[in-house]
């Protein structure tokens, strides 16, 4: 494959850069073969023309595909080298915030600078047992591979971890050591993991330091052996350290700290116990203060100096000692501050009374003058004499500061010695794991000998660790069978050999050592003239003659020659020693028991001036000891170092290399040249070239055939997948050299994964491009069409919109013209109306006026006119009256005149005769013509005579009129002229009205414009006020809003309050069940322990280890003999082991001691209130004594009472009994013929038969009354007995106190039983009295309707007779055949019953035998006998529901039952919880008979069986789920029949009277609900333990949707396949399993609310264990696997559907997992996307939503990664949440149980006992 190919445009490759060491560039032209240049453009945009070198035209580094990027192990990526490895490592530091990455065999650890939730237990547990390429990179899974393969391989192991200072190694080591003492544990109680893990705190005190680069730095090298035994668990550990940095004593740089030991007393210099060691603050000691800073942010020293003291407590230093050690550190501390003054120029002098050398002397135990003396002088020996020499001031101060650092070297010494002590043990070490915490490669500006020898240890270590890659490739190459090429690499044995072959660089040191005169110069120019030309690894400096350069394999040093002679010499002033050997305090004396001359070999310090050269010659008794400190530290270190590689050799290792980000402890912020050099460093990168240097990509078949399955073609996929792999490699990549076959792998040179890749991503690609331009089209296609219906749907609704809205216009024009139209008319008939109301007003007004003018002259005018007339018509009536009375007399005048004149002439002719004659001619028919005349006259004269009658009368009416019409004229005269008289006034009056009106007027004007305006002003003021009452108004509403709204809110926040209340009370009360539980299974755990204790120590009794195992009886009710047998037990075994202490090793007894002191302790306290009790039982004993007599007496005579009411009773009911036998006997006769007669005879016969019956309880009544009356009599004679002497002979009689109570026992018992046999006939007769008494109402009622219904008859017609008497007999008839059913019912199914009672007898009789049946026939049964027929039979006898058994048969009883019973098998066939009935039918008949012992002894007997049956079976789930439902069902008893009303509500009345009468077994229920607490968790565990395997595997790895994940390139590591093989478990498995469960509790009955509880568990261990190892595994979080997950989950929830369980809670306990799941799906880019993940992942927390989303990987090259801004933006978001900090879920928690009560229908009367239980000697009662 030629360059050409991949460096083509947008390949994207990797420049140098000065800033960042390495640059991103993409190439903006293909390359070809002689191009001088590259054409790049830098990710920010800029383009750059990158030169290539003309000589060796390097082609600039490849970078990695994407999709590469990120990974955990860099030998997965395609390219290997140093950009890629730095840009993964940045990429997974800053933007996935992983901090761990393997790098082939080495794991990688960056320090965060930030403490990480990432060490906890739950970690741990998730790490365990698991393989090293299954989980994501961490410090646990190298702990975790290296006790496996210690395991498996039967190997040591080594862990090295090395790195910077401020790295992170002893926090690496820290948890490592962590690792192995959580899952290994220890043999015994020694706790020995513990002790391991506590000399961490102690080491850390007195070896780490605060430096520039680490607050918590280890100046020392360790090398921690943790020992294992045959089962791998922890029973010791060893400490080896290296090179303690000693002159940090006494000298400590800018912003550095001395040891965390002296701060730490310090700041606890205020407490009591320190006060005698003079402290204060670190700032008033010399040795504290000259870094200038003694404060660590975050740390406080006193609680550190707490943990520290614990720590040595716990590793068995005492307390004396811990301040012996504290007085030595003290006194290093005042020695410092020693004033050295110069008294001349070759002498110095310390003032008397130095108060810190005063402190100093007391607290070593040394005398002031001699340490002032010497600590001023020096002893010089010669060979024939000795002299004290003065000391200079500035060699006094050395002398001080090298014995402060002498001290504390032995002290340091000291306490690895005797934590080494407390570490070790006596048990055989079969392997062990050693952990190396050693310093890291380190360059300084000023380089000295302790640089030089930590660079030399990195040097070994180095070589060592290149050999072992080497290796582990040539045997990967040798496994596969590929063909192995020597790989060329650094060899850095000759840069050992420069440091320590003969003529060495430590060689020529120690040789300038001794001689007398040596130097550094002269030891420098050995060193010049030895290596300088021959060496190509050793330089001289340019400028300098007192240094040299080494190159090393990581880079160039330059070493200070200044110093290296003294510190190799380490010497001190021999006399400062020899003071310090007589000093009268212990421990300062047992530091220097061994200590030798500390003075040089040839007994000249450096820096001695002109002193002569002398020779010593050391004593022959001191040959050996010379020998020994001849031995300068450099020697010391490389043989040391020599030990350290041979143990090394030994072993596999594993390496840990940490990485320093940054100088400045900035949390997550990565320095890329920082990095770079560590990684040169650390071989991090050598490990990369010898895997770059053959193949480093390496592929199963089976993995490559599924990543690479779109390269293929159909023709090409083969059956053998092997073959199909070959064939396409043959055609994809031609270069045959590029890849190797090997028997289970493909291995690929480096850049071949990512050609692979290319062409893959190539391939997807083009179909990506096909299936969009298709889905485009289609999409487009469905767009358009979609488009075009929505126009022309627009158009449609347009169109008609606009037709509406045209007609709706011309609708709305003709309205409005209309309305205009009617507007206008309104308008002007308003106008006209106005102005017509107008012209009608003034019209009216006018005419008014003028009718008012016209009306009033009128008026006037008639007024006068009537005056005229009146006055007119009385002055025409005087002047007629007066005419009419002349004429009338005129006319009288003149007609009396004339009268007299024809009076004249008549009286003339009547005196004529011939005058009559001639009148008389014509006088006939005048007188008619007269006559008729005069009657017409008469009747004229009559109707005038009315005419006048009616006249005068109106006359008189009109007169009348008219006088009164003239008074009243008269008076309107006197009115008018009083008007005349009053017009004057009024003129003069409406004058002044007038007057008055003007000014009227204008004060009406003045008041109409003060009207106006106050209208204005009130119209202003409305519309102000209306606007005000209307923001009122608004305000009240808004107001009233508000209220609602808050009331609401209220009611809201109450009811949130509640609901938040009410679930703190359910959290409460569920952490309080929990935290019950949780001590219920300490309980158990300790009880374990201790049985284990004393099997151990029986063990120890016989020759030969074995194992045996006491059941736990410990509970809160257990009976006394219970724990005296304990006790006695616990006794014996105490006496055992102080018999065989001396046969035990020292180490056990100190093991055993503590717990033995605890369980003494424990039995002490026990036992006092054992006597406690018993002083509480003998003093309620004797008062129960007291009270018996009195209680015995009432007794006697409450059933002397008893008897007389049952015999007055029985006289009431026989009296009763033979009226109603009369009554019935009177109305048979007399109703003979009535229909039902016969029913009377046979109540007769019943009655008859009831009077026997109740004659013989007669019988057996008096006999019993003679029984009492005799009992009575013997107890009142004992009543009677008060003297000692006669109490005696009474008591004499018995043979002993038993037989007195056994006798009482007898006779309690026997009374109880008869008055129970007389309440149960008491009862009986009531009974059928009462049935008596309703028959005979019912025969009354009977009568009386018959009665009834004949009268009736009686009276109807003959017809209507007969049809009546012929429907009620149909009725009579009726209802008998409906009793006659009914009572053939009844017969049927006691028929039934008895043929069940009979198979059971009978079956019973074959199983006793003929034999014994003939023999067991009582006298009292003659088999010959005649049996009479009765009338009514006996019932026979019920059984009561209760098991009779006798006390020896007790335990056969619980081996039969409980600890021989096989859930599988015999119990399967069995009636649910049967065992617990049967258990509970033999408590209520030791409860009838009222035996508290037996009732003690069944209950405790019960309890340790199942707990030994649970203890020696608790892994099979069938015998814990079948022992947990039986355990239930009998708790459900105890309370069903226990008499509370509260648990009897759903019992029959049967059921009630099986209640339990003479013991409250509350407290036993408690305790057998603790038991079924801890099998409920012993059944959890076990369910964990069978799933466990399977949910990894099932939930994650297998994919239940064929082809959406995808396998990425995994390296050296591989992580678990994700395709099935025949082994893997499957989502399938799961649900089987959990079916299989189910199935299980359902067959063996357990409660279905508990069953609920138990799927709940299930599915949480599911989603916390799935959950888990989705956020410690990179490669799962992905979007493929996340619709895999959210699949399987509705797999799940469909089994809940399945098994009706929806409702139990499983579901809501896998939300995380769900929420997690949707977190790899949805989009992760916006701030709404962001949004939608706050409110969608509620039930995770924010570290584990930032966790899944660092670790989200795309598959495949078409997804993004999260950026790091939107990480940010959800963490932002989250901050506000109030949550716990961990990350994992607990996978050990578990849910607090409760079993709800769950009363069994059963009747106990009615279980059988099958005989396959061998329970024959149980008797039914």
């Amino acid at each position: 494959m030629a360059a050409s190919e991949l460096y083509t445009k947008r390949a994207r490759v990797w420049i140098p850069d000065a800033e960042e060491v390495w640059k991103s560039a993409e190439l903006n032209k293909d390359y070809k073969n002689g191009d001088a240049s590259l054409q790049l453009m830098l990710e920010d945009g800029t383009n750059i023309e990158h030169k290539l070198d003309p000589k060796t035209k390097n082609l600039p580094y490849l970078r990695n595909p994407d999709i590469l990027v990120g990974e955990n192990d860099l030998t997965a990526l395609s390219y290997l080298h140093e950009p890629a490895v730095l840009h993964n490592l940045k990429v997974r530091f800053i933007d996935s915030k992983l901090i761990y990455t393997y790098c082939g065999i080495v794991l990688v650890a960056i320090n965060p600078y930030e403490t990480l939730p990432i060490y906890g237990s739950d970690i741990i547990n998730a790490y365990s047992g698991q393989n090293m390429g299954d989980m994501d990179p961490h410090i646990f899974a190298v702990a975790e591979e290296a006790y496996k393969q210690m395991a498996r391989d039967e190997r040591n192991q080594s862990i090295i971890v090395s790195g910077e200072s401020g790295a992170g190694k002893t926090v690496s080591a820290k948890y490592a050591m962590r690792y192995f003492a959580t899952v290994s544990g220890s043999t015994s109680e020694a706790n020995v993991e513990q002790k391991v893990l506590a000399s961490n705190p102690i080491m850390e005190a007195i070896g780490n330091a605060k430096t520039t680069r680490n607050d918590n730095s280890s100046r020392f090298g360790k090398y921690i052996e943790i020992g294992f035994d045959t089962r791998y668990r922890i029973i010791g550990a060893n400490m080896r350290t290296y090179l303690l940095e000693k002159s940090r004593v006494v000298f400590q740089a800018d912003e550095e700290r001395n040891y965390h030991i002296f701060y730490q007393l310090c700041a606890s210099s205020h407490l009591p116990e320190f006060k005698n060691l003079k402290l204060s603050s670190a700032n008033d000691f010399l040795y504290t203060r000259q870094g200038r800073s003694p404060v660590i942010d975050g740390v406080d020293d006193t609680k550190e100096l707490s943990s520290t003291r614990n720590a040595f407590t716990l590793l068995g230093i005492n307390e004396s000692y811990q301040m012996g050690l504290f007085q030595v550190l003290a006194a290093i501390l005042h020695l410092g501050n020693v004033d050295i003054k110069d008294k001349d120029s070759d002498s110095s002098i310390i003032a008397p009374n130095n108060r810190h050398l005063t402190a100093f002397c007391e607290l070593v135990g040394v005398t002031y003058q001699d340490m002032s003396q010497w600590l001023c002088h020096r002893k010089l020996k010669t060979a024939t004499e000795t002299y004290v020499k003065t000391l200079p001031r500035l060699q006094a101060t050395n002398a001080r500061d090298a014995l402060s650092k002498h001290i504390y070297a032995k002290l340091f010494n000291w306490i690895v010695e005797h934590v080494n002590k407390a570490l070790i043990t006596n048990i055989k070490q079969h392997s062990f794991i050693g952990v190396l915490d050693i310093y890291g490669f380190e360059t300084f500006e000023i380089n000295s000998f302790e640089q030089f020898c930590i660079n030399y240890a990195n040097e070994k270590l180095q070589q060592q660790f290149n050999m072992h890659v080497f290796k582990l490739e040539q045997e990967e190459y040798m496994k596969e069978q590929i063909p192995w090429t020597l790989i060329d690499f650094y060899d850095n044995q000759p840069c050992i050999n420069l440091i320590e072959a003969k003529m060495g660089i430590l060689d020529l040191l120690d040789e300038e050592c001794k001689m007398p005169k040596g130097s550094d110069d002269s030891w420098a120019q050995k060193l010049y003239n030895t290596h300088l030309k021959t060496c190509s690894l050793f330089e001289k400096p340019r400028m300098s003659n007192r240094a040299f350069i080494i190159q090393h394999f990581a880079d160039k040093v330059e070493y200070q020659c200044d110093g290296f002679l003294a510190k190799n010499k380490d010497t001190v002033n021999e006399e400062q020693i020899n003071v310090l050997k007589a000093s009268k305090f212990d421990l300062l004396v047992e530091l220097f028991q061994d200590e030798e001359k500390a003075t040089s070999p040839t007994g000249q310090p450096p820096g001695t001036g002109g002193r002569t050269r002398l020779s010593i010659k050391p004593d022959k008794g001191r040959d050996k000891s010379s020998k020994e400190h001849k031995k300068t530290v450099g020697c010391q270190f490389r043989n040391s170092l020599q030990m350290l590689m041979e143990t090394l050799n030994a072993t596999t290792p594993h390496y840990v290399r940490c990485i320093k980000p940054n100088d400045f402890k900035l949390a997550f912020s990565f320095d890329p040249k920082r990095a770079v050099q560590q990684l040169r460093a650390c071989g991090v990168l050598e490990t990369i070239r010898i895997s770059a240097a053959g193949f480093p990509s390496r592929w199963t078949y089976q993995e490559f055939f599924s990543r690479y399955r779109v390269l293929m073609k159909q023709k090409d996929v083969l059956p053998d997948k092997k073959l199909t792999c070959r064939n396409v490699l043959e055609k994809l990549v031609q270069d045959q050299d590029k890849y190797q076959f090997g028997k289970t792998k493909i291995f690929f040179r480096a850049g071949q994964v990512a050609y692979l890749e290319k062409l893959r991503a190539d391939k997807l690609r083009v179909a990506c491009i096909r299936i969009q331009k298709t889905i485009r089209c289609w999409l487009a296609r469905k767009k358009y069409l979609r488009k075009r219906s929505a126009a022309i749907t627009i158009q449609r609704f347009t169109r008609g919109y606009q037709a509406r809205c045209l007609a709706k216009f011309m609708r709305r024009t003709q309205a409005a013209t209309t309305i205009q139209k009617f507007q206008r008319m309104y308008v002007e008939r308003k106008r006209y109306r106005q102005k017509q109301a107008a012209a009608l007003v003034m019209q009216t007004i006018l005419r008014a006026y003028m009718a008012r003018q016209k009306y009033q002259a009128l008026l006037r005018e008639h007024k006068v006119v009537i005056i005229q007339k009146r006055v007119r018509g009385w002055l025409a009536r005087c002047w007629y009256k007066r005419c009419l009375i002349s004429i009338v007399y005129l006319q009288c005048c003149i007609r009396r005149m004339r009268a007299r004149r024809e009076l004249k002439k008549l009286k003339i002719e009547a005196r004529s005769v011939e005058h009559f004659k001639k009148l008389n001619k014509g006088m006939e028919n005048k007188i008619m013509q007269l006559q008729r005349k005069i009657d017409e006259q008469t009747k004229e004269n009559r109707s005038v005579n009315e005419k006048l009658s009616g006249l005068e009368t109106s006359y008189t009416t009109e007169s009348e009129k008219l006088r009164g019409e003239l008074g009243r004229l008269r008076g309107v005269e006197e009115d008018a002229k009083n008007k005349g008289n009053q017009l004057s006034s009024l003129q003069e009056e409406l004058e002044k009205l007038k007057k008055e009106l003007v000014t009227t007027q204008k004060e009406k004007k003045t008041i109409e414009d003060w009207a106006q305006t106050y209208r204005n002003e009130m119209e202003k003021m409305v519309s102000e006020l209306k606007e005000q009452n209307g923001s009122l108004k608004k305000e009240k509403d808004d107001l009233n809003r508000m209220i609602q709204e808050q009331s609401q809110q209220m009611t809201e926040k109450m009811a949130r309050a509640i609901a938040q209340e009410t679930q703190q009370l359910d959290t409460d009360l569920n952490e309080e069940r929990s935290r019950y539980q949780n001590l219920l299974t300490e309980h158990l755990r300790l009880e374990e322990k201790y049985d284990d204790l004393k099997e151990l120590m029986a063990s120890s009794n016989v020759s030969k280890p074995g194992h045996r195992r006491t059941d736990s009886t410990h509970s809160s009710n257990e009976s006394e003999y219970t724990y005296n047998s304990e006790y006695a037990e616990l006794e014996e075994g105490s006496r055992a082991s102080e018999d065989v202490t001396r046969g035990i090793d020292t180490s056990l007894t100190l093991k055993l001691q503590k717990r033995l002191t605890e369980l003494e302790q424990e039995k002490q306290s026990l036992r006092n209130e054992l006597e406690n009790k018993e002083d509480q039982f003998q003093r309620a004993r004797a008062r129960d004594d007291a009270e018996f007599k009195k209680a015995r007496g009432a007794e006697l005579e409450y059933e002397s009472l008893k008897r007389q009411e049952l015999e007055s009773e029985n006289k009431k009911l026989k009296h009763d009994l033979a009226e109603i036998r009369q009554s019935l006997l009177g109305k048979a006769a007399t109703g003979a013929g009535a229909p039902g007669s016969p029913a009377y005879k046979v109540v007769l016969e019943q009655l008859n038969a009831s009077c026997e019956e109740l004659e013989v309880r007669k019988e057996e009544v008096l006999i019993l009354r003679s029984q009492l009356v005799s009992q009575k009599e013997a107890m009142h004679h004992k009543e009677t007995m008060t003297e000692p002497s006669v109490y005696v002979e009474d008591v004499s009689k018995l043979k002993d106190a038993d037989e007195l109570k056994q006798a009482y026992v007898g006779l309690k018992d026997t009374n109880r039983l008869l008055e129970h046999q007389l309440q149960t006939q008491r009862r009986g007769y009531d009974s059928e009295v009462e049935s008596l008494r309703g028959e005979l109402q019912n025969v009354k009622e009977e009568n009386n309707r018959q009665q009834q219904l004949l009268a009736q008859n009686l009276q109807l017609p003959p017809e209507a007779r007969i049809e009546a008497s012929l429907q009620h007999e149909i009725t009579r008839l009726t209802n008998e055949n409906l009793d006659l059913m009914e009572q053939l019912e009844k017969q049927d199914r006691t028929i039934r019953k008895l043929k069940k009672q009979l198979k059971v007898y009978s079956k019973r009789i074959g199983e006793m035998g003929a034999g014994q049946t003939e023999g067991q026939t009582s006298p009292g049964q003659m088999v010959d006998e005649p049996i009479h027929p009765v009338n009514i039979p006996r019932r026979e006898k019920d059984f009561q529901g209760m098991l009779e058994y006798k006390k020896e048969d007790e335990l056969k009883l619980v081996k039969n039952l409980i600890l021989e019973l096989k859930p599988r098998g015999v119990a399967v066939n069995l009636i649910p919880g049967l065992p617990a009935y049967i258990l509970f039918m033999c408590l209520r008949h030791a409860d009838y008979v009222n035996d508290d012992q037996k009732v003690r002894t069944l209950l405790t007997s019960t309890i340790n069986s199942i707990k030994k049956i649970l203890k020696k079976r608790g892994d099979d789930f069938e015998t814990v789920s079948f022992w947990l439902a039986n355990t239930c069902r009998f708790l459900h008893c105890l309370k069903q029949y226990s008499g509370d009303e509260a648990f009897m509500k759903h019992n029959t009345q049967r059921q009630n009277e099986h209640s339990l009468s003479n013991f409250d077994l509350a407290e036993y229920r408690q305790v057998i609900s603790d038991l079924a607490i801890q099998i409920y968790q012993q059944l959890i565990k076990c369910m964990e333990n069978i799933l466990q395997p399977m949910i990894v595997s099932g939930m994650l790895e297998h994919e239940t949707i064929q082809g959406v994940s995808g396998v990425k390139p995994t390296g050296l590591r591989k992580r678990t396949s994700s395709i099935a093989d025949e082994g893997t478990y499957t989502l399938d498995s799961i649900l089987r399993q959990l079916s299989a469960f189910h199935s299980t509790m359902c067959q063996h009955g357990t409660d279905p609310e508990l069953i609920k509880q138990v799927v709940k568990q299930q599915f949480y261990i599911i989603g916390a264990v799935t959950l888990n190892n989705l956020l410690l595994r990179k490669d799962m979080c992905s979007w493929s696997k996340g619709m895999q997950i959210r699949y399987n989950v509705s797999q799940l929830e469909e089994w809940l559907r399945d098994k009706g369980l929806m409702v139990c809670g499983a579901k809501e306990t896998l939300e995380p997992l769900i929420q997690a799941a949707q977190l790899l799906q949805v989009k992760k880019k916006t701030d709404e996307d962001a949004e939608a993940i706050c409110s969608m992942c509620l039930a995770l927390t924010t570290a584990q939503i930032v966790k899944v989303l660092n670790l989200y990987t795309p598959v495949n090259e078409f997804e993004e990664r999260v950026s790091v801004a939107f990480i940010r933006t959800i963490q932002t978001r989250l901050r506000d949440r109030c949550e716990s900090p961990q990350l994992l879920m607990d996978t050990k928690m578990i849910y607090p149980v409760t079993f709800p009560f769950n009363p069994s229908s059963l009747a106990l009367e009615t279980i059988q006992i099958p005989g396959s239980l061998n329970l024959a000697f149980l008797t039914r009662v």
